[in-house]
């Protein structure tokens, strides 16, 4: 989220974007590695994600991983403008806050 942040100062947009996204995506990754869920090949983060929702009953886990999601769309696209890219990585910083103990916990 560091380097998200810094990328977003310098004006580089899309990195930003980026970076803030990986973040959220290998959060959710490796709680799904940690819980022994079956990964799929294709956006294993997503498959997590909507399995925390159903285990926590945690809307916020999918709405601030739809977040992400916006930032990987603009390291494509590179059309949001710097406000809302930096209110994504605000619900990413409060994904990855709500995510860190569950990826501490056994």
């Amino acid at each position: 989220m560091a380097q998200a942040r810094r990328e977003l100062a310098d004006g580089d947009l899309a990195q930003a974007s980026e970076q803030g996204r990986s973040a959220a995506a290998q959060t959710l990754k490796a709680r799904a590695q940690q819980r022994g869920w079956e990964r799929s090949r294709l956006r294993p983060h997503l498959v997590a994600a909507s399995q925390l929702r159903s285990e926590t009953g945690d809307g916020d886990i999918r709405r601030l991983f739809h977040s992400a999601s916006a930032l990987h769309e603009n390291f494509y696209e590179n059309v949001l403008p710097p406000d809302e890219i930096a209110e994504n990585l605000d619900d990413v910083q409060a994904l990855l806050s709500e995510m860190g103990p569950l990826v501490d916990a056994t």
